[in-house]
Protein backbone atom coordinates (compact mmCIF):
# COMPACT_ATOMS: atom_id res chain seq x y z
CA UNK A 1 0.00 0.00 0.00
CA UNK A 2 1.01 3.33 -0.84
CA UNK A 3 -0.69 6.87 -0.04
CA UNK A 4 -0.72 9.08 -2.59
CA UNK A 5 -1.93 12.85 -3.33
CA UNK A 6 -3.14 13.42 -6.62
CA UNK A 7 -5.82 14.68 -9.50
CA UNK A 8 -9.11 13.00 -8.98
CA UNK A 9 -9.82 12.52 -13.04
CA UNK A 10 -13.35 12.82 -11.78
CA UNK A 11 -13.15 16.27 -10.33
CA UNK A 12 -9.70 17.57 -11.34
CA UNK A 13 -9.85 18.70 -7.88
CA UNK A 14 -6.49 17.39 -5.50
CA UNK A 15 -7.11 14.23 -3.07
CA UNK A 16 -5.63 11.84 -0.80
CA UNK A 17 -5.73 7.90 -1.04
CA UNK A 18 -4.34 4.55 -0.95
CA UNK A 19 -2.88 2.80 -3.52
CA UNK A 20 -3.14 -1.29 -3.13
CA UNK A 21 -1.49 -2.14 -6.24
CA UNK A 22 -4.82 -1.79 -8.90
CA UNK A 23 -6.80 1.01 -7.94
CA UNK A 24 -6.35 4.49 -5.98
CA UNK A 25 -9.50 4.67 -3.12
CA UNK A 26 -9.90 7.60 -1.88
CA UNK A 27 -10.14 8.44 1.62
CA UNK A 28 -13.32 9.80 2.74
CA UNK A 29 -13.24 13.24 4.59
CA UNK A 30 -9.18 13.63 4.06
CA UNK A 31 -8.73 16.31 1.79
CA UNK A 32 -4.42 16.57 2.38
CA UNK A 33 -1.81 15.16 2.99
CA UNK A 34 -1.50 17.46 6.12
CA UNK A 35 -4.78 16.81 7.24
CA UNK A 36 -4.33 12.70 7.46
CA UNK A 37 -0.73 13.75 9.42
CA UNK A 38 -2.75 15.36 12.20
CA UNK A 39 -3.82 12.04 13.55
CA UNK A 40 -2.00 9.30 15.76
CA UNK A 41 -0.30 6.98 14.20
CA UNK A 42 -2.75 3.77 15.36
CA UNK A 43 -5.76 6.52 13.53
CA UNK A 44 -3.75 7.00 10.90
CA UNK A 45 -3.54 3.26 9.92
CA UNK A 46 -7.40 2.74 10.56
CA UNK A 47 -8.39 5.35 8.00
CA UNK A 48 -5.90 3.95 5.64
CA UNK A 49 -7.14 0.31 6.41
CA UNK A 50 -11.00 1.51 5.48
CA UNK A 51 -10.52 3.32 2.90
CA UNK A 52 -13.76 3.13 0.73
CA UNK A 53 -13.93 6.14 -1.24
CA UNK A 54 -13.91 6.31 -5.12
CA UNK A 55 -11.85 4.28 -7.06
CA UNK A 56 -9.48 4.82 -9.48
CA UNK A 57 -7.32 3.00 -11.64
CA UNK A 58 -4.10 3.40 -10.48
CA UNK A 59 -2.55 4.36 -13.96
CA UNK A 60 -5.20 6.53 -14.27
CA UNK A 61 -4.55 9.44 -11.75
CA UNK A 62 -1.88 12.37 -12.07
CA UNK A 63 0.06 11.97 -9.01
CA UNK A 64 1.20 15.03 -7.08
CA UNK A 65 4.34 15.65 -4.28
CA UNK A 66 3.02 13.96 -0.91
CA UNK A 67 3.58 16.89 0.92
CA UNK A 68 0.83 20.01 1.20
CA UNK A 69 -0.69 22.37 3.29
CA UNK A 70 1.55 23.60 6.12
CA UNK A 71 4.13 20.61 5.74
CA UNK A 72 7.45 21.29 5.61
CA UNK A 73 10.76 19.03 4.15
CA UNK A 74 13.94 19.16 6.66
CA UNK A 75 16.96 17.25 6.58
CA UNK A 76 20.02 16.29 8.13
CA UNK A 77 23.15 15.92 6.99
CA UNK A 78 26.38 14.32 7.03
CA UNK A 79 24.87 11.43 8.13
CA UNK A 80 26.62 8.70 6.30
CA UNK A 81 30.69 8.21 6.04
CA UNK A 82 30.30 9.01 2.40
CA UNK A 83 28.71 12.31 2.83
CA UNK A 84 31.29 13.48 5.39
CA UNK A 85 33.79 12.56 2.75
CA UNK A 86 32.39 14.20 0.32
CA UNK A 87 31.55 17.27 2.31
CA UNK A 88 35.14 17.60 3.62
CA UNK A 89 37.09 17.30 0.29
CA UNK A 90 34.75 19.95 -1.13
CA UNK A 91 35.26 22.30 1.60
CA UNK A 92 37.87 25.10 1.11
CA UNK A 93 38.09 26.47 4.46
CA UNK A 94 36.44 24.37 7.47
CA UNK A 95 36.39 20.56 6.84
CA UNK A 96 36.90 19.91 10.32
CA UNK A 97 33.35 21.21 10.75
CA UNK A 98 31.91 18.36 9.09
CA UNK A 99 34.28 15.68 11.07
CA UNK A 100 33.10 17.20 14.30
CA UNK A 101 29.07 17.20 13.49
CA UNK A 102 29.43 13.03 11.84
CA UNK A 103 30.28 11.98 15.45
CA UNK A 104 28.20 14.49 17.38
CA UNK A 105 25.47 13.67 19.37
CA UNK A 106 23.31 16.44 18.04
CA UNK A 107 22.65 15.80 14.57
CA UNK A 108 22.86 18.45 12.03
CA UNK A 109 19.26 19.01 10.85
CA UNK A 110 18.61 22.54 8.29
CA UNK A 111 15.22 23.48 6.86
CA UNK A 112 15.02 22.87 3.34
CA UNK A 113 11.61 23.56 1.92
CA UNK A 114 7.87 24.84 2.07
CA UNK A 115 4.98 22.47 0.25
CA UNK A 116 4.21 24.39 -2.35
CA UNK A 117 7.83 24.80 -3.77
CA UNK A 118 8.28 21.02 -3.39
CA UNK A 119 8.75 18.87 -7.06
CA UNK A 120 7.13 15.53 -7.17
CA UNK A 121 8.22 12.46 -9.95
CA UNK A 122 7.70 13.68 -12.98
CA UNK A 123 8.45 17.09 -12.55
CA UNK A 124 11.69 19.69 -12.62
CA UNK A 125 14.10 20.39 -10.61
CA UNK A 126 16.79 22.98 -10.84
CA UNK A 127 20.38 23.84 -10.24
CA UNK A 128 21.57 27.36 -9.54
CA UNK A 129 22.50 29.84 -12.26
CA UNK A 130 25.77 31.09 -10.39
CA UNK A 131 27.07 27.43 -8.96
CA UNK A 132 29.69 25.20 -11.27
CA UNK A 133 29.13 21.96 -9.54
CA UNK A 134 25.89 20.83 -8.45
CA UNK A 135 24.60 17.15 -7.67
CA UNK A 136 21.51 15.43 -6.54
CA UNK A 137 21.44 13.79 -3.18
CA UNK A 138 19.01 10.70 -2.92
CA UNK A 139 17.55 10.55 0.45
CA UNK A 140 14.78 7.76 2.44
CA UNK A 141 12.33 10.58 3.61
CA UNK A 142 10.76 9.97 7.34
CA UNK A 143 7.00 11.11 7.42
CA UNK A 144 6.71 12.24 10.79
CA UNK A 145 3.02 13.21 11.88
CA UNK A 146 1.92 16.22 14.12
CA UNK A 147 3.20 14.36 17.44
CA UNK A 148 6.70 13.56 16.17
CA UNK A 149 5.66 9.88 15.02
CA UNK A 150 7.45 7.98 12.46
CA UNK A 151 4.37 7.07 10.12
CA UNK A 152 5.77 6.63 6.62
CA UNK A 153 8.60 6.93 4.24
CA UNK A 154 9.23 8.26 0.83
CA UNK A 155 11.96 9.38 -1.62
CA UNK A 156 13.89 12.72 -0.96
CA UNK A 157 16.17 14.53 -3.45
CA UNK A 158 18.01 17.43 -1.33
CA UNK A 159 19.68 18.90 -4.44
CA UNK A 160 22.46 20.69 -3.82
CA UNK A 161 25.07 23.38 -4.67
CA UNK A 162 28.72 22.01 -4.18
CA UNK A 163 30.63 25.05 -4.92
CA UNK A 164 28.42 27.34 -2.70
CA UNK A 165 28.67 25.13 0.59
CA UNK A 166 32.42 24.26 -0.37
CA UNK A 167 33.48 28.05 0.25
CA UNK A 168 31.54 28.48 3.41
CA UNK A 169 29.43 26.39 5.20
CA UNK A 170 27.59 29.46 6.57
CA UNK A 171 26.46 29.52 2.90
CA UNK A 172 24.10 25.92 3.50
CA UNK A 173 21.02 28.10 2.80
CA UNK A 174 21.98 29.80 -0.24
CA UNK A 175 23.58 25.90 -1.44
CA UNK A 176 20.26 23.97 -0.71
CA UNK A 177 16.98 26.10 -0.20
CA UNK A 178 15.59 27.70 -3.85
CA UNK A 179 12.92 26.97 -6.34
CA UNK A 180 13.70 23.20 -7.70
CA UNK A 181 15.95 22.39 -5.02
CA UNK A 182 13.78 20.16 -3.59
CA UNK A 183 11.85 17.11 -4.74
CA UNK A 184 9.48 14.25 -2.67
CA UNK A 185 7.53 11.63 -3.85
CA UNK A 186 6.22 9.47 -5.45
CA UNK A 187 4.06 8.89 -2.64
CA UNK A 188 4.56 7.69 0.97
CA UNK A 189 5.27 4.09 2.02
CA UNK A 190 3.16 3.48 5.61
CA UNK A 191 5.90 2.67 8.67
CA UNK A 192 3.72 -0.12 9.47
CA UNK A 193 4.52 -1.82 5.68
CA UNK A 194 8.44 -1.74 6.01
CA UNK A 195 9.58 -4.45 8.49
CA UNK A 196 13.66 -2.92 8.81
CA UNK A 197 14.17 0.96 7.25
CA UNK A 198 17.95 0.48 8.05
CA UNK A 199 17.78 -2.67 5.36
CA UNK A 200 16.63 -0.64 2.32
CA UNK A 201 18.62 0.09 -0.97
CA UNK A 202 19.02 3.19 -2.43
CA UNK A 203 20.10 3.59 -6.22
CA UNK A 204 20.43 7.00 -7.72
CA UNK A 205 20.94 6.77 -11.96
CA UNK A 206 21.94 10.16 -14.09
CA UNK A 207 21.26 9.98 -17.62
CA UNK A 208 22.16 12.75 -20.48
CA UNK A 209 21.22 12.58 -23.76
CA UNK A 210 20.17 9.32 -23.91
CA UNK A 211 22.94 7.81 -21.74
CA UNK A 212 23.70 7.01 -18.08
CA UNK A 213 26.74 9.27 -17.05
CA UNK A 214 26.90 8.26 -13.56
CA UNK A 215 24.94 5.76 -11.12
CA UNK A 216 25.55 4.07 -7.82
CA UNK A 217 24.05 1.97 -4.93
CA UNK A 218 23.98 2.01 -1.86
CA UNK A 219 22.12 0.95 1.70
CA UNK A 220 20.61 2.58 4.88
CA UNK A 221 22.53 0.28 6.91
CA UNK A 222 25.10 2.51 6.32
CA UNK A 223 23.36 5.51 8.42
CA UNK A 224 25.26 6.68 10.87
CA UNK A 225 21.94 7.96 12.97
CA UNK A 226 18.74 5.96 14.28
CA UNK A 227 15.76 7.55 12.48
CA UNK A 228 13.93 7.66 15.81
CA UNK A 229 16.83 10.14 17.34
CA UNK A 230 16.15 12.34 13.89
CA UNK A 231 13.34 12.64 14.04
CA UNK A 232 13.23 13.58 18.35
CA UNK A 233 15.50 16.59 17.69
CA UNK A 234 13.41 17.73 15.05
CA UNK A 235 10.71 17.95 17.29
CA UNK A 236 12.88 19.03 20.31
CA UNK A 237 11.84 22.58 20.25
CA UNK A 238 9.56 23.18 17.19
CA UNK A 239 5.90 22.41 16.25
CA UNK A 240 4.45 21.31 12.92
CA UNK A 241 0.87 21.16 12.96
CA UNK A 242 0.24 19.44 9.52
CA UNK A 243 3.47 17.11 10.03
CA UNK A 244 6.97 17.11 8.03
CA UNK A 245 9.40 15.24 6.20
CA UNK A 246 12.81 14.81 7.11
CA UNK A 247 15.29 13.47 4.46
CA UNK A 248 17.81 11.55 6.40
CA UNK A 249 21.37 12.11 4.86
CA UNK A 250 22.65 10.78 1.67
CA UNK A 251 24.97 8.00 1.01
CA UNK A 252 25.98 8.38 -2.66
CA UNK A 253 27.48 11.51 -4.31
CA UNK A 254 29.26 11.73 -7.39
CA UNK A 255 32.84 12.52 -7.39
CA UNK A 256 33.89 15.68 -8.45
CA UNK A 257 34.59 17.27 -10.77
CA UNK A 258 30.65 15.91 -11.74
CA UNK A 259 27.89 17.83 -11.80
CA UNK A 260 23.98 17.84 -13.23
CA UNK A 261 23.76 19.88 -16.21
CA UNK A 262 20.43 21.23 -17.96
CA UNK A 263 18.10 17.87 -19.46
CA UNK A 264 19.49 15.31 -17.02
CA UNK A 265 17.31 12.68 -15.65
CA UNK A 266 17.81 12.00 -12.10
CA UNK A 267 16.20 8.98 -10.60
CA UNK A 268 16.13 7.46 -7.06
CA UNK A 269 15.23 4.09 -6.34
CA UNK A 270 14.49 2.87 -2.69
CA UNK A 271 13.20 -0.51 -1.91
CA UNK A 272 9.48 -1.08 -0.56
CA UNK A 273 9.64 3.13 -0.99
CA UNK A 274 9.53 3.75 -4.63
CA UNK A 275 11.25 5.14 -7.83
CA UNK A 276 11.38 9.04 -7.91
CA UNK A 277 12.22 10.57 -11.36
CA UNK A 278 13.05 14.46 -12.40
CA UNK A 279 14.44 16.31 -15.13
CA UNK A 280 16.88 19.53 -14.73
CA UNK A 281 16.79 23.00 -15.47
CA UNK A 282 19.30 25.34 -15.08
CA UNK A 283 18.66 28.53 -13.60
CA UNK A 284 15.07 30.52 -11.85
CA UNK A 285 13.42 31.65 -15.02
CA UNK A 286 13.44 27.66 -16.24
CA UNK A 287 12.25 26.71 -13.07
CA UNK A 288 9.65 29.05 -13.07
Amino acid sequence: MHIVRFVSPLTGVDAVGVDDGEDVIELPGITTIGELLRLSSGELRERCAAADGTRHPSGSVSRLAPVDGQMEVWAAGVTYRRSREARVLESERAADVYELVYDAERPELFFKSVAWKVSGDGDRIAVRADSEIDVPEPELGLVLNAAGEIVGYTVVDDVSSRTIEGVNPLYLPQAKIYLGACAVGPAIRPAWEVEDPYALDITLTIGRAGETVWDGKASTSQLNRRLDDLAGYLFRADAFPDGAVLATGTCLVPDLPFTLQDGDTVTIGISEIGILTTTVVRGLEAMR
